[in-house]
């Protein structure tokens, strides 16, 4: 009875056995709560102990505890007296059928006595009555490439027109008109990650050059920041923490309680980056760790004490090489910076003629470049000043043999190569290169430009966001396209919207591709409108800088007619006739209450939705080739006995971060396993949540495709019941939900 809400425990006795155990026992077996619209036979075992057949009466007593009176009427206890024979050392089943008024949103306490001659037993418990009616969100998700006007559809709001039974809860309106922000709001997690190694040594030494380097460029920006410190408070809420009122799960209840709260801090502690002195000092002490942590023979150890790293070195040498070319590194740094440089680069032409020197003796030459030597090369391409003699032949080879086995190479060692090609003179290479990502690159209107090879992998050159934001550089420096440009940058955007980026290198690198060169997107101010119907809303004036908003409009405000949105955005640039380029996004939520029973597919019929969700009901059944699983349909038998599974398929059309899923089951209907836990199925790992009237799965991450798990249950209750919806939502994007449709089936027990 643990997991059931258990308040008292009453045992009426006539007769204190001393010499043997009580003779009359009653052992309910009820649900561990009830759902209101159920009909459900509620069974109770009578177990007589004695030598002899006992015959006698059996009563229930429905009481609401909150106010002391009968229930017996309300839930049409018909039947609340009922006769039993029970035969020697057996047992009898009596049920009492009752039907959960709607509605009704109370807990109900049953009172069950069985009498038979002088003895009597009896037990006294509460159960909780949940409602059938769900606060159901559906989402839609709006992305605009581009200034100009756009139009959408949200089809279950044109539609809810037609139901009786659905009554509006809230319309809520997110709109972000420049998410470049979330790159600036980023800076921070360089700067406080907690671990002493030369590569996030090197990344707070980053970050400070590039804030230093942003409050050069653009006075402004401080400006924001000061404002979101005294006024836009609400600017520094982590994107877990925003909108609780929109998610199906309070963040305190989710394994990523702390991450929301250190996001929140980090996002806080830009306005102490973004000062003037601060940085300068904060930026004068990373250098001289880092000088510190440099061995002797010019490499850079992971860790101190651990040996010299190559890709370390070279990650270190290639972000040296980017803020020199930036300008980010103030004059007073110069003499620390070449003393690094002193080292580090003789170290790793000494490694690039070793390697040279390995492919001299392999059989027939060497067919296609590694990682390793061609970031080499693209490092290299920063200092194109002062290679050494005895490094020449090697770099020559290197490059010769990236000029033939460059289409072998993976995306991100594909920009590398085109980067160093196209600095060392040869430019159509370079573009070649250019042509041939531009060909395989997937463009999508929402998710940008992307590449279906970058899904992650177990090596650092395969890295997504890395790559991306590599190929952003290359683009920008080789062809200058600024389409591409625009629409890998969405990409990289979307990939902070459905969680964050994963380490402190990509954030680096997400930062830099950005922030730094191209269209500076962080300088615009738009104007934004958007008309929902008849109605429409100014989304201009909003959270300082990222241009966040958010309107709400109550339940006598909400009309079907407000399901067709158009979204007009303007900027300054645009009025000069110069179109501007970034992309925003935003969402229209609308929350509202309906039956179980009447709630459809989120998503029904839409196979383009981003994240998408089906849930079947199996009922498993023995046949001479063995076990099979039959499909329970609506309004479909089953048994008391039977095995249930549940197979949940859920897809994801983008990698996605911070995944909530939530089962809500049948009142009839026990888990077997009802331990929480880690849990590994079809590919996936999650956290495993049982509780009383569904499961909650937690998915740190979920990469791009098609997953189908299952989990098994027993039916223990006979009636007619509601069966509960899946639902599922990205907690860092809440626009990117669905849920599943709900039905009824009957249980029937055939002991009886």
């Amino acid at each position: 009875m643990g997991w059931k809400i258990m308040v008292a425990a009453l045992c009426l006795c006539s007769n204190v056995l001393t010499s043997r155990a009580q003779p009359l026992k009653v052992q309910p077996n009820p649900p561990r709560f009830l759902r209101e619209g159920d009909k459900i036979d509620l069974a109770v075992k009578v177990v007589n102990l004695s030598d002899s057949e006992r015959t006698g009466q059996m009563s229930l007593e429905l009481t609401d505890p909150t106010t002391g009176e009968t229930a017996d009427g309300l839930f049409t206890n018909i039947q609340p007296n009922q006769y039993f024979t029970v035969p020697a050392h057996g047992n009898w089943v009596v049920a009492f059928p009752l039907t959960v008024p709607y509605q009704y949103n109370r807990p109900v306490t049953y009172r069950i006595v069985a009498q038979a001659g002088n003895y009597n037993d009896g037990e006294q418990a509460t159960l909780p009555v949940v409602s059938n009616r769900m606060l159901v969100t559906e989402t839609l998700p709006i992305s605009i490439p581009a200034d100009g006007t756009w139009r959408f559809k949200f089809d279950k709001l044109l539609q809810s027109g037609g139901s009786e039974t659905l009554n509006s809860h809230l319309l809520t309106i997110e709109f972000t008109s420049n998410p470049a922000w979330y790159a600036v709001q980023a800076l921070p997690y360089l700067m406080e990650y907690p671990y002493e190694c030369a590569e996030q040594t090197f990344d707070r030494l980053y970050a400070n050059a590039l804030a230093g380097k942003i409050l050069g460029a653009s006075p402004g920006i401080a400006r924001v920041f000061e404002r979101w410190r005294t006024v836009d408070t609400s600017a520094w809420l982590s994107s877990l923490q925003r909108d609780p009122g929109l998610k199906s799960v309070l963040l305190e209840e989710t394994p990523w309680v702390l991450e929301g709260k250190t996001e929140g801090q980090q996002k806080k502690n830009i306005s102490l980056l973004l000062d003037v002195i601060r940085t300068s000092r904060e930026l004068d002490s990373a250098i001289g760790k880092l000088a510190d942590m440099q061995a002797e023979d010019g490499g850079f150890p992971w860790f101190v004490g651990g040996p010299d790293d190559r890709y370390i070195t070279q990650y270190i040498l290639t972000g040296i090489g980017r803020l020199r070319r930036l300008q980010a590194l103030p004059v007073t740094t110069d003499a620390k910076i070449k003393k690094i440089m002193a080292g580090a680069l003789p170290y790793l032409d000494r490694m690039i003629e070793a390697d040279y020197a390995v492919a001299l003796k392999v059989p027939g030459g060497m067919h296609e470049i590694d990682a390793a030597d061609a970031q080499y090369l693209y490092m290299r391409s920063y200092f194109t000043n002062g290679i050494p003699g005895d490094a020449f032949p090697a770099v020559n080879f290197y490059r010769k043999l990236a000029q033939r086995s460059w289409t072998k190479a993976g995306r991100q060692v594909q920009g590398m190569l085109a980067l160093a090609l196209f600095r060392t003179g040869d430019v159509q290479t370079a573009r070649n290169i250019v042509m041939s990502l531009r060909q395989t690159a997937i463009h999508d209107t929402d998710r940008g430009m992307y590449w279906k090879e970058m899904t992650g992998g177990f090596h650092w050159w395969q890295a997504p966001v890395e790559t991306e934001s590599l190929l952003i550089e290359t683009f920008r420096e080789v062809s200058g396209d600024a389409v591409a440009d625009r629409e890998m940058k969405t990409w990289l955007l979307r990939q902070k919207q459905t969680h964050h980026w994963p380490t402190t290198r990509s954030t680096a690198d997400a930062v830099y591709a950005l922030l730094i060169g191209g269209q500076n997107w962080l300088s615009r101010e738009r104007r934004v409108t958007m008309k929902l119907g008849e109605k429409t809303v100014d989304l201009t004036a909003g959270e300082a800088g990222a241009g966040y908003n958010k309107k709400i409009f109550d339940a006598p405000f909400i009309n079907p007619g407000m399901g067709n949105i158009t979204v007009t955005m303007k900027t300054a640039d645009m009025a000069a006739g110069k179109p501007g380029a970034s992309p925003a996004s935003g969402a229209v939520y609308w929350q509202y209450f309906d039956q179980l029973d009447q709630i459809g597919s989120a998503h029904a019929g839409n196979n383009h939705a981003p994240l998408r969700i089906s849930k079947r009901l199996f009922v498993q059944r023995r046949t001479p080739g063995g076990p099979v699983l039959d499909t329970v349909p609506e309004n479909g038998t089953l048994h008391v006995g039977d095995r249930v599974v549940i197979r949940i398929v859920m897809r994801a059309d983008r990698d996605l971060g911070y995944i909530h899923l939530q089962d809500k089951r049948a009142a009839c209907l026990e888990p077997i396993s009802v331990r929480s836990g880690y849990r590994w199925q079809d590919g996936l790992g999650y956290y495993e949540s049982t509780k009383d009237a569904g499961t909650d799965f937690f998915f740190p991450t979920v990469p791009r495709g098609t997953y189908a798990f299952e989990y098994p249950l027993i039916v223990e209750q006979s009636g007619e019941f509601s069966n509960g919806l899946a639902g599922v939502e990205c907690m860092y994007a809440p626009e990117f939900a669905d849920h599943t449709e709900g039905i009824r089936f009957n249980v029937e027990d055939a002991q009886r």
